[in-house]
């Protein structure tokens, strides 16, 4: 009898939830970040606490440190990260975050390609968005495009985001 219906362990989720955005692009600055500015704007439309935004370069150590750090200071219950997730040369956050992950959460990926799929044909494929958990932390990475973070939180993040934080924590 350990197990709870969802809809009983959504009503016990975290109304509001510290979001951290972060966006990987070697080109965009806070003006032409319209991803990263998404993102942050409906966060905050569903009651969610952006707690904190950065652009950094497609560099892995960099993307590494800074999601590991806020990781181990606890200050954010989420970390959304955008760009970087497709096959180039540079994209590279894959990789950065996939070593820090204690947990990961398959069905995202899969859930967010499915989606694409219906939208961009079999280029969803390219995606490696995936999430997980690290430290406690529920992390979300998204292809860069405003599409596609746009696909991810209505229809995958936001409407699970509390009680995925809530799981994580127990």
């Amino acid at each position: 009898m350990g197990t709870m219906p969802a809809d009983e362990h959504r009503a016990r989720a975290p109304l509001t939830v510290r979001v951290f955005v972060l966006t990987v692009s070697d080109t965009r600055t806070e003006a032409t970040d319209t991803s990263g500015q998404a993102a942050r704007e409906l966060c905050a439309a569903a009651g969610h606490e952006v707690a904190g935004y950065r652009i950094l370069r497609d560099e892995p150590a960099e993307v590494r440190a800074l999601v590991a750090d806020l990781c181990a200071r606890g200050a954010v219950d989420a970390i959304l990260v955008n760009g970087g997730t497709g096959l180039s040369r540079r994209d590279s956050t894959h990789e950065a975050l996939v070593g820090l992950l204690d947990k990961r959460l398959d069905g995202f990926g899969e859930l967010f390609r499915a989606l694409s799929f219906s939208e961009i044909g079999p280029a969803a494929m390219l995606s490696r968005a995936t999430a997980g958990v690290c430290g406690g932390v529920v992390i979300f990475a998204t292809p860069g495009s405003t599409a596609a973070v746009r696909l991810a939180l209505e229809r995958l993040i936001l409407p699970e985001l509390g009680h995925v934080v809530a799981e994580a924590r127990r």
